[in-house]
Formats: structure tokens, C-alpha cells, sequence
């Protein structure tokens, strides 16, 4: 497995294989990525991870300062599982001093959601995925259904640039008990993991209820706000969408996206369910 540190470094190493498939990550790797990385290797000869915690994304109150850095636990878990090319740049590498900024706006999918309790965190993901995009040049990029706008916006910021880059979506890897795996459940005492297993079960609720017959979203998301409360979760979203335009559904006709984003003490999870009516 070779390490890259450097832009130069990466083009070199790329220069040296064909067909390759790319897992972007901030690190902090758990399952949910090696399932990534695993699905990678099923798609391409050879697979690329880039590990970078990027700054553009994180608004002036979140967590950059503490998000968590194991790089030396990173690099063993990638070569674990067959990784061949690590992309692994500081801050300085991607984003010198003095370099103009860029940024790529699709506003139709990134004010809601995540965009409208997030400001500006959608452009700086586009950003630091064009600049990786431009490093690596990937021909395959895989990315995790967890993060379902995220895979939305990409994939469309990819449609409209005509990159010749095919996105791969991964299913969302859970927890026993059903909490979607994330960096950020480190956080959580072992009082808050236990009651933010009542965000999945909410949306598995959502979903047995669309099975059953049910069309009027509305009111089964004002059940899934009940079902959060109890466990005195704080609530910044839960809402009921399209999954290509992500427009709010009312009534559901077809597939549908169950959306939740919720602060258990103080930190913040998504999750979502796309289901089929």
C-alpha cells in the first residue's frame, strides 16, 4: 500500500495503475468505510482512500478542532482490507495560502436539509471532492447512502460537469440495535447511544407503516417526532422527500426518503431510509 502525502506524490503513484476506484473519507475509520472499501475492490482493479478532514465543511461552531485524527489506526484498517493508494494531504497541501477560492453551487439540492441547518457546508464538500476528483482522477467513486444528500449532491455535481466519473452508492452499515455507524458515536455516553437507537427506529416505523398503506407523510413524521422526544432527543429535522429532487413529500406516490437529523446530548446524527410505496 502506498501513502501519499503530496499532490505530487499521488500523481505519481496514480501514473502507475489503471482502473480505479476512490473512498473519500475524513478518517476516523470504522466499519461503515471498510464496507466501502470492500464494495471499492468489486468495482476496480485497483482502490484509492483519501483521508482528509476538511475545513470548508465544517461551519464556525461545529466540531474541526476535534474531530478525530487516527491516522497510524487509519492506515492499518485500509491495508487491511486491500487498499492500494492512500491519498493523505494537510490542510496546507490542499488549500495553500494565497489560492483563490472556488466553489460549485447547486442550489436546488443543497438549501434544504442539511444546506438550510448548515450554511455553506455543501460547498465546501463539492469543493474538496472536485479538488480530489482532479488529484486522483478516479474512474469510479463510491460513497455512502448514510450521508443520502451528500450522494445526491455529488452525483449531480458530476452529471453537470460531465466528469467521466461513475458514482457507486453504498448501503448504510448499522450498529447492533440498529444505529447507523458514524465517527461521531464515539462520542456518545452509553446513556445517549441507547436512546439514539430511537432514530432508526422511527424511520423503520415510517417504513412498516408506507408498507402497510399508508400515504400521508405528514402525519407519520408528527409520530417519529413523538417517538424522538421520548428519548429527549433535540430535533433539527425530520422530513419526508423526494430522493432526486429532494422536494418534501406530503402524500407518498412512489419512493420516498425519511430523513432525520437530532442531537443526542451534544452530538449531532443523521440518518435516513429510502422506501418504495
Amino acid at each position: 500500500m502506498k501513502v501519499a502525502r503530496t499532490i505530487k506524490e499521488f500523481r505519481s503513484a496514480r501514473a502507475e495503475v489503471g482502473r480505479l476506484a476512490l473512498v473519500p473519507t475524513m478518517g476516523a475509520l470504522h466499519e461503515g468505510h471498510l464496507s466501502l472499501m470492500r464494495l471499492a475492490k468489486e468495482h476496480a482493479p485497483q482502490v484509492a482512500v483519501s483521508i482528509f478532514v476538511n475545513p470548508t465543511q465544517f461551519g464556525p461552531k461545529e466540531d474541526f478542532t476535534k474531530y478525530p485524527r487516527p491516522l497510524v489506526a487509519d492506515l492499518e484498517l485500509c491495508k487491511s482490507v486491500g487498499v492500494d493508494l492512500i491519498f493523505a494531504p494537510d490542510a496546507r497541501e490542499m488549500y495553500p495560502p494565497g489560492e483563490a477560492k472556488v466553489t460549485i453551487d447547486l442550489p436546488e439540492l443543497t438549501t434544504v436539509l442539511e444546506g438550510a441547518y448548515r450554511p455553506g457546508h455543501f460547498a465546501g464538500v463539492c469543493q474538496i471532492v472536485a479538488k480530489l476528483f482532479n488529484v486522483i482522477q478516479p474512474d469510479i467513486a463510491i460513497f455512502g447512502r448514510k450521508d443520502f444528500q451528500q450522494l445526491r449532491v455529488l452525483s449531480a455535481m458530476v452529471e453537470s460537469l460531465n466528469w467521466p466519473i461513475e458514482i457507486v452508492p453504498g448501503p448504510t452499515v448499522r450498529e447492533p440495535g440498529g444505529l447507523a455507524m458514524s465517527s461521531r458515536n464515539r462520542y456518545l455516553s452509553a446513556d445517549e447511544r441507547t436512546r439514539a437507537l430511537a432514530i432508526n427506529r422511527s424511520l423503520v416505523f415510517a417504513e412498516s407503516q408506507i408498507k402497510a398503506g399508508r400515504r400521508d407523510s405528514d402525519g407519520l413524521i408528527q409520530w417519529m417526532r413523538q417517538m424522538l422526544l421520548e428519548q429527549r432527543l433535540d430535533i433539527d429535522y425530520i422530513a419526508a422527500v423526494d430522493p432526486n429532487t429532494l422536494a418534501a413529500v406530503s402524500s407518498v406516490a412512489g419512493p420516498v426518503v425519511f430523513a432525520i437529523a437530532a442531537r443526542v446530548g451534544s452530538t449531532r446524527l443523521i440518518d435516513n431510509l429510502l422506501v418504495d410505496a
